[in-house]
């Protein structure tokens, strides 16, 4: 192997090298290092991991992958992936300088979420650059270098995350994390063409980032494609009780009888025909998925409340995240970064309560016109401007980028920026799909199917070869739940399989009753559904499902199972007793005994097509 040969870092891409050409993550990464140095974009970086370091790493999942194969993956789901991070993320020996060597400082521990990666296998390649603070969407405001876009480099690549994005697109790492406050993880995503997901606040810890405002901020996640990004904040996610904004977040189900979408009524590109074309071209294409219905709503309280982030009291936490260091060493700070936190003393304790006020309004208001729909829909961003143009008008040309992103973290919603087909003029595009708090499941399944369509449109993207959609593994749970066993047209694939699904429901295990039921069809049954008996002799072990739903969800999948059939108590095959599908006697009067077959899929599977 060469240093050519490793152009696609995917996940399964990386996986295939180890598991089944077998090579040693040593000797892959001593390739990823030459890669490095060969590919330039020397300001993507402010610090990175020593090639003795990285290796020495490397070297301690060889010894694992030597003893565990391809099961690695059981304890190490992020195995072999090599990964960096925004550089206002701790980690512990390498210095923390937020794209400001005079604030900078050496961190005794490592990010939490920083922790959870390592210990999942994945290997830390080094820490990347953004805009000073994490105050800016356009990459350009950092002393480490402008991050030029990694598509065509006149462009910006956005920012604040820009470094984290940029190296993604340029294959040097599998994923990267950011943050984001005001779109710092969705901007550089579609600026270059990958993934940014921007999880539900609070749902990633944030002990160890340095903030920009910190009840906004959240961590992000910038990846090839939606299953990379998934895995990630599937092995990240998790309550933290020494982060004072973490939280359980209760999770939405997914749809699986299609999606009722909306689009902002007004749309702002500013005169980017090429970007207004791009995203009428992707809603044609996001349109014709099975079952969507698509729809306009008012979009004036996001736009109202996205102003308030920079012309609100809300800068005043910028300045609160750097503390003193503003006031001492205000020279130091890169100008724009420095005027826009300098506008936190137009502001009072009046002030803030006022905007608090009105900010709970526009929540509310948002809130009412999102109640009936699954997400809204949105350009990544309006425009994408020259770093000349930057360079020319900092301040307009980065106000204009927020317009689809200031308002998210502000109303708690969570969102998901997957790349479209490239505009006209052959830079990237992308959408971005906002649902509400604890929406990242459902984003995440509707952007897996969205991004698959595109995938195919665009043949010259690198295409994700996965054997299995990882997005169909739904986060923990963080809320009581109920087991319950089920037999035939609420099994996984089969008709009524959704209802199970669009309330948080998640397989456990494939397993049988114990050696006391009998299966029947149930006749004039739609769908055409089996009933279950327990016999007192005579009976047989009949294959089900054993699910779990959060308790919440428990009674409306209840009151939907139609006569005969009801929930009761199925003694499985280990002998204990769940909840579970059984059917009133006098339904089965007459009805087709076919236990012989053991199983309601058995059963169909014999029947004439």
């Amino acid at each position: 192997m060469n240093q050519s040969n490793i152009t696609n870092l995917s996940f399964d891409a990386l996986w295939k090298y180890y598991f089944y050409d077998k090579y040693l993550p040593s000797s892959l990464f001593g390739h990823v290092v030459e890669r490095l140095d060969i590919v330039g974009y020397p300001e993507i970086w402010i610090s990175r991991v020593s090639r003795t370091n990285l290796l020495a790493q490397a070297v301690k999942l060889d010894d694992a992958l030597r003893t565990h194969g391809e099961q690695v993956l059981n304890y190490m789901p992020l195995f072999g992936l090599p990964f960096a991070v925004k550089d206002n993320i701790d980690v512990e020996g390498m210095q923390t300088t937020a794209a400001c060597p005079s604030f900078a400082y050496m961190p005794q521990v490592s990010a939490y979420v920083v922790q959870k990666l390592q210990e999942a296998g994945a290997i830390l390649i080094g820490k990347t650059n953004l805009d000073q603070f994490a105050t800016g969407l356009v990459g350009t405001r950092s002393p480490y270098g402008v991050v030029r876009n990694a598509i065509n480099p006149d462009y910006v690549s956005g920012g604040s995350s820009s470094g984290s994005a940029v190296a993604v697109t340029l294959q040097l790492v599998s994923f990267t994390l950011g943050t984001d406050t005001a779109g710092s993880g969705r901007i550089p995503a579609g600026f270059n063409g990958i993934v940014g997901l921007k999880p539900t606040r609070g749902l990633l810890s944030m002990r160890g980032v340095l903030p920009a405002c910190r009840t906004l901020d959240c961590v992000s996640i910038f990846a090839q494609n939606v299953q990379d990004a998934w895995r990630v904040l599937h092995t990240t996610a998790g309550f933290d009780t020494e982060d004072a904004f973490s939280r359980h977040v209760i999770q939405s189900g997914v749809r699986r009888n299609g999606y009722r979408i909306v689009v902002p009524d007004v749309l702002e590109f500013y005169g980017d025909m090429c970007a207004q074309t791009a995203f009428s071209d992707a809603m044609t294409q996001v349109a014709k998925l099975p079952n969507v219905q698509v729809r306009n709503i008012p979009f004036f309280p996001f736009i109202e409340a996205g102003k308030l982030l920079y012309q609100g009291p809300w800068v005043a936490e910028r300045q609160a995240a750097i503390g003193s260091f503003f006031d001492k060493q205000s020279q130091t700070i890169d100008p724009t970064v420095h005027n826009i936190i300098a506008q936190a003393a137009r502001f009072n304790a009046v002030d803030t309560f006022k905007a608090g006020y009105r900010l709970a309004e526009l929540k509310r208001e948002a809130e009412r016109l999102m109640t009936e729909i699954d997400f809204l829909v949105v350009p990544t961003a309006p425009t994408i401007p020259t770093i000349a143009a930057v360079n020319a008008e900092p301040i307009a040309r980065n106000d204009e980028l927020g317009y689809y992103t200031n308002f998210v973290n502000f109303f708690d919603l969570a969102a998901l920026s997957i790349p479209t087909s490239a505009r006209s003029d052959g830079l990237p595009a992308g959408i971005t799909l906002i649902g509400k708090c604890g929406s990242d499941h459902l984003l995440a399944a509707a952007g897996e199917a969205i991004q698959a369509k595109f995938d195919r449109l665009d043949t010259t993207r690198v295409q994700y070869q996965g054997s299995h959609s990882v997005v169909a593994d739904p986060l923990p749970y963080v809320e009581p739940t109920v087991q319950v066993a089920v037999v035939g047209a609420h099994l996984e694939g089969q008709p009524l399989n959704w209802q199970l699904l669009e309330r948080g429901a998640r397989k456990l295990l494939s397993t049988s009753t114990s050696k006391n039921y009998r299966l029947y069809v149930l006749p004039d049954s739609v769908p055409p559904k089996p009933g279950l008996a327990r016999v007192m002799e005579g009976g047989g072990a009949i294959e089900l499902e054993l699910w779990e739903i959060p308790q919440r969800n428990f009674g409306s999948f209840v009151a939907e199972i139609p006569a005969p059939l009801g929930i009761g108590s199925v003694q499985l095959s280990d002998g204990r007793y769940v909840k579970g599908f059984i059917c009133e006697p006098w339904a089965l009067n007459g009805a087709q005994d076919i236990s012989f077959h053991g199983g309601w899929r058995a059963y169909l599977a014999s029947q004439p097509i």
